[in-house]
């Protein structure tokens, strides 16, 4: 946590380091000069690994050291008196410590980049915080009706972004190997099934992330955990890249919508009311899949067309970056909402 002067106005709360959204917005705020300090969630989590599992099987998936960890916040909040704190996720703030930091006359808004109602990782000392949040963005429209019901008073649609410093433009990349057919993102059971029924149609995609290589059916195309440098150069040199949403977080996009043009690549986008919104009619940047058998035999077609791929790509990258599609507009974006 970095600590600043009174002049600061914005606290974060999220996880450090790589892709995480919360390390995104702190590179943000840097960025728009309105940085003063960030508590990485994380921290709330250390501890023994017996007591960790303990908690979150038997008592509501709470973090460990969650109250010592909201009230770290509360005491350096009070000490340095920042004009907003935004957290990102599920993040380890109690609802009597947002109370007190609304006393402090802090803004506190969450961008939910989970969705709390997740089965996976549902908990209700979370839900009750939510109610105590000033703003609430999701960058889900299932869930908007869900966050009303549980009390929160402001709630507002918010999609995903790109981070430019680790997706912008231009970066050189000494990369020799392309994929036909690249995936990053986590092995979710639904992802794993589609991975698999793309395997099934012949073709032989790439993927990247966490957990691929415990599932006999994809172990033998996992590339690993991939750093942000190595993730940009595989998207960027991929023919076709998939983006599959996280259907038990009831995703409409996700951080690949806008990472793979941001990049410069060719995306082959599930199909959804959102990516649609973004993306226009299909052909236009995009092409959209419904199934894996779908996406097989586009990903085929687009394989066996480079020049409509170029043409896609292109368009595609056009209309994210210069579209306003960067954390820090998205930072700039919740501040301007508060400040309305």
């Amino acid at each position: 946590m970095t600590g600043g002067s009174r002049q600061e106005k914005l606290a974060i709360v999220g996880i450090s380091g790589g892709t995480n959204i919360g390390e995104s917005l702190r590179r943000a705020s840097i960025a728009a000069r309105q940085f003063g300090s960030f508590f990485d969630a994380y921290e709330a989590w250390r501890g023994s690994r017996i007591l960790r599992a303990l908690k979150w099987r038997f008592l509501d998936r709470r973090p460990l050291r969650l109250d010592a960890f909201s009230r770290k916040v509360v005491d350096e909040c009070a000490r340095t008196r920042p004009k907003y704190l935004i957290s990102t996720g599920i993040a380890p703030l109690t609802e009597a410590s947002l109370r007190v930091l609304r006393r402090l006359d802090v803004t506190c808004i969450n961008y939910s980049t989970d969705d709390p109602w997740n089965r996976s990782h549902r908990a209700e000392w979370h839900l009750r915080a939510l109610k105590n949040y000033d703003l609430v963005f999701t960058p889900r429209r299932s869930n908007i009706q869900d966050f009303i019901d549980a009390g929160c008073a402001d709630v507002r649609y918010l999609p995903f972004a790109y981070d430019d410093e680790l997706f912008g433009p231009g970066a050189p990349s000494d990369l020799t190997v392309s994929h036909d057919l690249l995936f990053v993102g986590g092995a979710d059971r639904d992802r794993v099934a589609f991975i698999a029924g793309i395997v099934n149609s012949g073709l032989r995609p790439a993927v990247v992330g966490d957990y691929w290589n415990r599932f006999p059916e994809t172990r033998g195309f996992d590339l690993g955990h991939k750093d942000p440098k190595a993730l940009r150069a595989l998207t960027a040199a991929a023919a076709v890249n998939l983006c599959v949403v996280r259907h038990a977080n009831r995703d409409g996009n996700v951080m690949r919508s806008f990472e793979i043009p941001a990049v410069g690549g060719f995306m082959l986008a599930e199909d959804t009311p959102e990516h649609r919104e973004i993306f226009g009619t299909e052909g236009q940047c995009v092409l959209y899949f419904t199934t894996p058998e779908g996406a097989a035999d586009k990903a085929r077609w687009a394989l066996a067309n480079p020049s409509e791929r170029r043409r896609m790509a292109a368009a595609a990258h056009e209309l994210i970056v210069g579209g306003g599609h960067t954390y820090r507009d998205r930072l700039m974006q919740m501040l301007s909402v508060v400040n309305s």
